[in-house]
């Protein structure tokens, strides 16, 4: 009787060569992913460097407790579920709109253009969008200058703490917007180009193919794409937040992952920056979950 092991050691013998392949990937993930958990053990003690993790003193949920008792606990929290339902209501649907944009478009030359156009910004480092930010919204910068002209007051936008939350969404378009929409533009270079033939043949006009093959074709793509992105709904980019906001904007910019970087790194508070880190790793893990299983019941798609 044949048993998996042997199954196993069959494949593997004819397949060796893509297994050696894969090894790379398996130790990286290993060795950056995997090993790393160990250090989660630090959410649950009184950590210090001097002692190690083994040696740190016990304190069991306290960690969690305190973060969850502190001022700043439903500040960070509001604040990090506004900017991310910020960025699926609009950054999400933004590369859809340019791929689908792209697909119509017949000017080849105009086509390649506008992609080359959407994806300088995704090259372009975090420190220098973020320094052109601030210097375009500065008091005196481009865009405080064009609304002086018709009759505003320049005021730096990045001291407002209204201003924050536009600012940091419609840059975030700017700057995924073209790498983001290559995915859903090779979705739309598998669809059956029968389809539109025949779509054309029975009178149907440009907006009803993009109603019903153009958007069906992708919408198991989008939906991949959507519970990647409800995995990650806690895991708003730190780094620009950390380069673009200050004390003045921080009833509205500051969230989960800014406020570990500030309590572990500048306060040297580590046990309760990785329980902070890691409340926010379980409600990111649940979230995945839960939008995956919902996906798989309405649209049949899902990541597992």
């Amino acid at each position: 009787m044949t048993t998996k092991k042997d199954l196993f050691v069959k494949d593997f013998l004819l397949n060796k060569s893509l297994y050696l392949m894969m090894l790379p990937v398996l130790i990286y993930y290993a060795i950056f992913h995997y090993a790393p958990m160990y250090g989660a053990i630090i959410a649950f003690k009184d950590y210090s460097p001097v002692k190690g993790i083994m040696e740190s003193d016990w304190v069991g949920l306290q960690n969690f407790k305190d973060f969850m008792n502190s001022f700043y606990f439903w500040r960070i929290l509001k604040n990090t579920l506004v900017l991310s339902l910020y960025s699926i209501l609009f950054e999400f649907p933004a590369p859809i709109l340019l791929a689908l944009f792209m697909n119509e478009l017949k000017n080849k030359f105009f086509g390649r253009f506008v992609q080359s156009v959407s994806y300088m910004p995704h090259f372009i480092s975090m420190v220098v969008i973020c320094g052109i930010l601030t210097d375009f919204t500065n008091s005196g910068g481009f865009i405080n200058s064009f609304i002086a002209h018709f009759g505003g007051d320049g005021q730096a936008l990045l001291q407002k703490p209204e201003y924050f939350r536009p600012i940091y969404v419609i840059s975030e378009i700017w700057q995924k917007i073209g790498w983001e929409s290559i995915i859903y533009m090779a979705a739309l270079m598998g669809i059956d180009q029968e389809q539109y033939e025949a779509s054309r043949i029975d009178g149907a006009g440009r907006l009803k193919q993009m109603l019903y093959i153009t958007l069906p074709g992708i919408a198991p793509t989008i939906a991949i794409m959507f519970i990647m992105r409800m995995g990650n709904l806690l895991n708003v980019g730190f780094e620009k937040i950390i380069l673009l906001y200050n004390p003045v904007t921080y009833s509205t910019a500051d969230v989960i992952s800014s406020f570990v970087y500030r309590k572990g790194l500048l306060e040297f508070n580590w046990g309760f920056s990785a329980s902070v880190g890691l409340f926010n790793s379980v409600i990111n893990l649940i979230l995945l979950v839960a939008a995956n299983q919902i996906s798989r019941k309405i649209s049949k798609n899902g990541l597992w």
